[in-house]
């Protein structure tokens, strides 16, 4: 019989799986591919694979082979959706934020230790970054939204943070604690977090906290664009106006 810790590594296991098969959406994930992302064994990765698809929570493309999630996942993700979703108040946020700057907007959520994009809406600025689409995640801190999130939470829940993660080996130096802690006390000061570049050289990003009813920041608002379009006289223009629209949002989130 498996012991709780056994347990506990199977349920680990198979939420990496389906956070992971997220992050791949809408093209799918190979075996191979999900198994390296997550950090498993291809064999163990296709194994649970296997099993969700019985339980259908992932489905697999008879043609390409590539693993997909499933239809239960739509219908849990519906059930959750009154509790956790805010695209409805939030598309129109993020769409009056393309249109005001030119540049690409998004909504994303606090999971865990990561944010995830939910909404994206490009400006009509023709240069482009691409470092944000719906379903990426990123860790807390890593990003403008997960800057702006990290830094809007206690000291306590920082520090705890800082301590048990470490994100200088998959995004260098620059993402060390005291790196980060200065960043943060930043964030605080301008009220809005700016990523100069650090995830794509030369894509800078400026992320603003939305709070629930709690008054927990558990979504941001961000730009992203060329470094150009983020000079030093222009970034507090755009740092007011997604202030503006994280409070409209968090307004909206509170009355609902």
């Amino acid at each position: 019989m498996a012991s709780d810790d056994e347990r506990s590594g199977v349920v680990q296991r198979v939420g990496a799986v389906l956070r992971g098969l997220g992050s791949f959406e809408p093209g799918g994930a190979s075996t191979t591919g999900l198994a390296r992302d997550v950090g498993l064994a291809r064999a163990t990765t296709h194994r649970l694979l296997t099993s969700l698809q019985v339980e259908g929570l992932v489905d697999r493309d008879r043609t390409s082979g590539r693993w997909h999630l499933g239809a239960e996942m739509y219908l849990l993700g519906n059930a959750a959706a009154a509790r956790y979703d805010i695209s409805d108040a939030a598309r129109r946020v993020v769409h009056q934020l393309a249109e005001t700057t030119g540049e690409s907007a998004f909504l994303s959520a606090v999971r865990g230790d990561d944010t995830v994009c939910l909404l994206r809406e490009d400006g009509s600025f023709p240069l482009r970054s691409h470092v944000l689409h719906e379903g990426i995640r990123f860790p807390l801190g890593v990003a403008s939204a997960g800057l702006a999130i990290l830094s809007m939470m206690t000291d306590r829940e920082v520090g705890d943070y800082l301590t048990r993660v470490d994100l200088t080996g998959e995004w260098g130096p620059a993402h060390g604690a005291a790196a980060l802690r200065e960043r943060i006390a930043q964030t605080r000061l301008d009220g809005f977090a700016t990523n100069p570049g650090l995830v794509v050289e030369g894509s800078w990003g400026l992320g603003a906290a939305v709070f629930d009813g709690h008054g927990r920041p558990a979504w941001a608002l961000s730009l992203t664009g060329v470094e150009t379009r983020f000079s030093p006289e222009r970034r507090p223009q755009l740092g007011r106006l997604l202030l503006e629209a994280a409070h409209r949002l968090s307004t909206a989130v509170s009355s609902q």
